[in-house]
């Protein structure tokens, strides 16, 4: 085994902090339905999160911090897909859209912002807006 098998790397952790988060958002209703299953592994993939890691994360989303990216961009794709998550099982809890906020709050958004950006970006994610058209409004709605 070498050592960088040992550590992971800065973006890895990264990755492991928002899966984490868009777990705590799946669970956050106590259950974890279909629909939120399918995009749990689909994140999963895409964040290159293994087997093993994604076991150990959805048993236990709160032992893994945030671990915010430097880009802004990145920041709102990551706001993205956790309102996407919100809407996995087609229904928004509001114990969801709280929890939302305060993963906003540590994603870096101001906490005099983050209930705005958040109600901008459920907004943006029920009415099937992509990637790049939800950018641009969260940019408009912060205005940092």
């Amino acid at each position: 085994m070498s050592i960088s098998d040992l550590y992971s790397s800065g973006k890895h952790k990264q990755e492991i902090g928002h899966f984490a988060s868009v777990v705590k958002i799946a669970k956050a209703d106590g259950k974890i339905s279909e629909g939120e299953e399918k995009l749990l592994l689909r994140a999963a993939k895409k964040l290159n999160i293994s087997l093993e890691e994604f076991k150990i994360i959805t048993a236990n989303p709160e032992k893994f911090p945030v671990n915010p990216p430097v880009s802004y961009d990145e920041r709102i794709e990551r706001l993205f897909r956790l309102t996407k998550m919100i809407f996995a099982d087609e229904e928004a809890e509001l114990v969801e859209v709280k929890l939302m906020r305060k993963i906003a709050v540590g994603l870096h958004f101001s906490t005099e912002n983050a209930e705005k950006v958040c109600d901008e970006a459920i907004h943006l994610v029920l009415n099937d807006n992509d990637l790049e058209s939800f950018t641009e409004a969260i940019k408009a709605v912060n205005k940092i």
